[in-house]
């Protein structure tokens, strides 16, 4: 490349030379790299976990795997273990009663700021998060600015609860002092306090988005629309069982893309929503329009930059009292070996080099 720099073509050479020179480079390396890509056969015998979910729609893979038995072929026998909220789960994970879970951005980085020895290793979902009131009341709160002075209800440790706490900042509304933010216990009990008049406004997420809109309340704001590309939910464990459990979480993140690529294809839309129904018991077409509505960022990318950013927003709006950088407790290697075998496995399915472009783009 210096000699090009330098001199330019030779003329005997023509530059279709080159260009073809280019590309089986390219192709050389790809295939060098799948050659080194690591294979996991199914874990002998296999290896039980306990996962913890939240019941919503953007927790789909976790029931997709396992229904799907992606789980149970990567040599891991999953529980499903069931939380109402973000900030129980994570006590759980402190508490080892779980091996991983997936929990709202903010319950991690939260811990993370107190001295928590835990590590992001991927993702479940992103964005969906939504701030609903009223029709009444939407007629005067059309925007974050009108919520000062209000009283709004979150649910502790959600993502969306930081996203707003982040916007009011931005809006130059001080949400220690300028309005009231009670934290409930999980989202039916924020629209119950919406729609008895308890409180203004609620941040809620999927299904409940949907679910708000058919008790007849209004979305005042969408959570990508005030924080664009939020990661939400992100897969956390303790670093003591990133270690001691080496084998299982590559494989672990390989059900989840398997189960990822399967909700993607239109061919398996109507199965996916019967799985996700089998766990959170609730109309179907409601589902659909929640999971496949296009305002939930489906990724299992860990998303060093946006969590980065999620971190950014929450020390500026004092969300957490911390001048520490947040990249040391995200684990990028993990993901990227699930990934690299599944694409050296399937070298022509487009959907896998799609995700390295994204991992290489976020990562």
């Amino acid at each position: 490349m210096l000699f090009l720099k330098r001199t330019g073509f030779p003329p005997l050479l023509p530059r279709k030379f080159f260009f073809a020179l280019s590309i089986v480079a390219a192709l050389s390396s790809l295939l060098f790299s799948e050659a080194r890509a690591q294979k996991y056969p199914p874990l002998t015998p296999p290896v039980s976990i306990n996962v913890g979910y939240l019941p919503v729609t953007g927790h789909a893979k976790f029931f997709v795997a396992k229904e799907k038995g992606y789980f149970d072929q990567e040599g891991i026998k999953v529980e499903l273990i069931q939380f109402a909220n973000s900030a129980d789960g994570m006590s759980a994970i402190r508490a080892k009663k779980l091996d991983i879970g997936a929990f709202g951005t903010t319950a991690p980085l939260v811990h993370i700021s107190k001295g928590a020895d835990i590590k992001i290793i991927g993702g479940v979902m992103g964005e969906d998060a939504a701030i609903v009131t009223t029709p009444e009341k939407a007629l005067v709160i059309k925007s974050i600015k009108e919520l000062k002075g209000k009283k709004v209800a979150t649910v502790r440790l959600a993502s969306g609860d930081a996203v707003l706490r982040g916007a009011l900042r931005r809006a130059g509304i001080n949400w220690k002092k300028d309005l009231q933010i009670f934290e409930l216990k999980n989202p039916p009990a924020v629209l119950e306090a919406v729609k008895s008049g308890q409180v203004d406004a609620g941040v809620v997420w999927g299904p409940h988005d949907v679910r708000a809109e058919e008790m007849g309340l209004v979305i005042i704001a969408r959570s990508h629309e005030l924080a664009p590309g939020h990661p939400c939910c992100r897969l956390t464990v303790n670093a003591s069982d990133l270690k001691t459990e080496a084998d299982v979480w590559p494989r672990f993140i390989r059900a989840i893309l398997r189960a990822e690529r399967f909700t993607q294809s239109p061919a398996n839309r109507a199965e996916t929503v019967a799985i996700i129904q089998q766990y959170l018991k609730i109309d179907p077409l409601l589902i659909e329009k929640a999971y496949y509505g296009g305002h939930l960022d489906q990724s299992s990318d860990p998303n060093v930059k946006g969590v980065e950013a999620f971190w950014k927003t929450m020390q500026q709006s004092e969300f957490v009292d911390s001048k520490a950088g947040i990249r040391p407790f995200i684990v990028t290697t993990v993901y990227k070996a699930a990934l690299e075998s599944l694409i050296a496995e399937n070298p022509k399915d487009l959907y896998w080099a799609k995700l390295k472009k994204q991992f290489n783009e976020r990562d």
